[in-house]
């Protein structure tokens, strides 16, 4: 009986210390270390006097006031921090991405766009990355309110967020990375059949279900995809990006954005001296469904590496 009791006590103290092979997972606070994965794992210690926080927020654009929030990271920083933008219409708001971003050491500051979920004014595709360089104004504005480093700001968008992440890029020279994560290209969809009205696949008969859009019809849809396609060709952006990190990541099974639209920005953007650029495709969706884990991983070790 002893003898059973003693093999117990050691098998737990085996397993305790790691010495059965089990993964032994620091308690150190510090999120980079080599054990820690903020992906899958809560933050083993939090600071008593900055600890992470959620704030609500408006962000000035024009006379209107867009809807968000802030997640600050834990400690007194000032800590890099990340602009998400949402897609069309923002059904997908990777707010999964966002908290494990957070426990990586980056604030996020996620935000609607005019005339969307809330915000204030006129929604349309020709202001997307108006929003978004509001949202970079104002966090250089907050800085020490949000224990925002601002010299280390970046963006990530999805799919049309993708194509707004890109296009404010080219008129924020400070931004030091942009992810764009499915990234649509207006121009691509400007010379297809979907702004034909005739078309089963007319992009304004999903435009007007869109209850979460104010002011936005599905003929104005595609007649501003028609008339600005020259200005939202992402394939033209990579002049304008020169000096950043870029990651462009996309799923092999997507159908909305297909990976070909990756391959084209990627092809014109590696031709390009002083723009460091990183093109990731994996399974899944456009959503990433089936590999959202394996997408954030990718997200958050890149930005760790290139944007702080």
């Amino acid at each position: 009986m002893h003898r059973k009791f003693d093999c117990i006590v050691t098998l737990i103290i085996c397993v305790a210390t790691g010495f059965l092979g089990a993964t032994t997972i620091s308690l150190d606070a510090n999120a980079e270390s080599s054990n820690y994965d903020p992906v899958t794992m809560d933050l083993v210690d939090i600071d008593s006097v900055y600890p992470p926080a959620f704030f609500e927020l408006f962000i000035p654009v024009d006379k209107d006031k867009l809807t968000g929030f802030m997640l600050s990271a834990n400690g007194k920083g000032p800590h890099p921090t990340i602009v998400l933008l949402h897609g069309l219409p923002g059904n997908e708001k990777n707010l999964d991405l966002a908290q494990s971003l957070r426990r990586a050491g980056f604030n996020i500051l996620f935000f609607h766009y005019r005339g969307s979920w809330g915000s204030e004014g006129k929604y349309s595709f020709t202001t997307l990355h108006e929003d978004a360089l509001a949202a970079f104004k104002f966090l250089k504005e907050n800085a020490q309110r949000y224990r925002v480093d601002a010299e280390k700001i970046s963006v990530v968008g999805h799919s049309f967020g993708g194509y707004a992440a890109l296009r404010s890029a080219t008129n924020e020279k400070s931004l030091a990375c942009v992810t764009a994560l499915s990234a649509a290209n207006p121009a691509v969809i400007a010379k297809s059949e979907r702004v034909n009205p005739d078309s089963r696949r007319y992009i304004g008969n999903y435009i007007d279900q869109l209850i979460m859009l104010d002011s936005f019809s599905g003929e104005s849809a595609a007649m501003e995809l028609v008339k600005h396609q020259n200005k939202m060709d992402t394939r033209n952006y990579g002049e304008k990006l020169r000096g950043k990190n870029v990651l462009l990541i996309v799923g092999e099974e997507d159908t909305v954005t297909p990976p070909k639209l990756q391959k084209e920005n990627y092809a014109r953007y590696s031709k390009i001296n002083g723009l460091n650029v990183t093109a990731k495709f994996i399974p899944g969706d456009h959503a990433f469904s089936t590999s959202r884990i394996q997408m954030q991983r990718l997200v958050v070790n890149w930005m760790s590496n290139h944007c702080r």
